[in-house]
């Protein structure tokens, strides 16, 4: 599989990471079903969101799959008073990422990203490679610093 921009910038930091393939239907495009395929912890398949602060505009999120975002703790963390999610026909032209296949890594501008805490607590997460159908299995610690991302209980 050709490498993803992603994938480009990871290699770039000299950044470990796993390819991790996976068959998808455009209508299943769940981290559960993807966790599945790939026979990994569905909370170790991180979800990437993108959502607009009234103060910060828009900002990233990435999650654990099995979590919901707590759109209140990251509005404390990213100093917003209210956030939403951003319209999904507006997704790609923001990031340069379709829906299930958002990367935290690569966007077209470099927005305020914020990881919830919980990534910390393994060696490797599973983050979009920027296509729908690939996974990337980096150190949480490694995406963190080269996407200068916060981190808190964001979930």
């Amino acid at each position: 599989m050709k490498k993803t921009n992603a994938m480009r910038i990871l290699d770039r930091h000299n950044v470990a990471y796993i390819e991790a393939p996976y068959s998808y239907d455009p209508e299943q495009l769940g981290v559960g079903t993807i966790a599945v395929a790939l026979g990994l912890p569905v909370g170790q398949v991180y979800k990437t969101l993108v959502a607009t602060g009234d103060k910060t505009g828009v900002l990233v999120a990435v999650i654990p799959g099995d979590k919901e975002l707590d759109f209140k703790l990251l509005s404390q963390y990213s100093g917003n008073k209210k956030i939403g999610l951003v319209q999904l026909k507006d997704l790609q032209s923001l990031t340069g990422y379709i829906r299930g296949g958002c990367s935290p890594v690569g966007m077209k501008k470099n927005y305020p990203v914020w990881f919830d805490e919980s990534a910390l607590s393994w060696d490797r997460i599973y983050i979009n490679a920027g296509q729908r159908g690939m996974l990337i299995g980096v150190a949480p610690k490694e995406v963190i610093r080269i996407t200068q991302a916060g981190v808190g209980e964001i979930c």
